[in-house]
């Protein structure tokens, strides 16, 4: 099982070290070997003594290792504190950041000739969802367009965006529906990600084809997320 927690644009420097450092301790009195993936700011990131199934990953890069790329930071920034886990393709930098498939498939390319471990974002708008699942379905393979998904490093989340940050999760059959579909060609863990918490966190994990969780606002406090990987372990 798969817990990641995207902080997205929250947190300090500061808070960012006490929370690893408390979730660190957690996971090792409770002696808990599933794979936790940590995505804070990238002002934020440093070089941490972790056991190896706690990974900090950065949520956004550009391909390239260094340059002339205002506001972005490269291989090189990331390689100084040893990180090979990024997100890619993730629903907010679509829409809100406009970026294309194009910048995201060179993303997803440099950064797996690279060797790292990528959790690619896909997921459809309430719009599209409102058409009917095999709108929804198109939509979502049209994410994967020029995306290796053979690659031996890489997670899918599935994110519906109208479930992200709203409080409102996916069905259960929905999630499954979903799930079960993108199986069919994708045989790397999936994760779902979308108002996650841990009040729901059982039902999310005992869908068939789910091999985790990506969980945003739950888990911006350590002692949420914590409950979540208790509650997702005894699930």
């Amino acid at each position: 099982m798969i817990f990641a927690t995207n902080f997205k644009t929250n947190n300090t420097r500061n808070s960012t070290r006490l929370y690893i450092e408390s979730l660190k301790e957690f996971i090792m009195e409770n002696e808990i070997k599933d794979d936790i993936l940590v995505f804070p700011t990238s002002t934020a990131i440093d070089s941490f003594s972790l056991p190896e199934n706690i990974r900090v990953g950065v949520q956004n890069a550009y391909p390239v290792e260094k340059g002339s790329f205002t506001g972005e930071i490269g291989l090189e920034q990331i390689a100084e504190f040893g990180i090979k886990t990024i997100l890619i393709g993730h629903s907010e930098r679509r829409t809100l950041l406009k970026e294309p498939q194009e910048l995201i498939v060179n993303k997803f390319n440099y950064f797996k000739q690279k060797g790292f471990e990528i959790v690619y974002c896909v997921g459809e708008s309430k719009e599209i969802r409102d058409e009917g699942f095999e709108s929804a379905m198109e939509y979502i393979w049209s994410e994967f367009d020029g995306i290796d998904i053979s690659y031996e490093k890489l997670t899918v989340a599935y994110e519906p965006i109208w479930a992200i940050g709203t409080g409102v999760s996916a069905k259960t059959k929905d999630i499954d529906e979903v799930l079960s579909s993108l199986r069919v060609k994708i045989k790397c863990p999936i994760l779902y990600g979308g108002s996650v918490k841990s009040s729901n966190i059982k039902e999310i994990i005992s869908i068939k084809d789910c091999d985790g969780v990506l969980v945003g606002s739950a888990s911006w406090e350590v002692e949420s997320f914590c409950k979540i990987i208790k509650n997702g372990i005894k699930g």
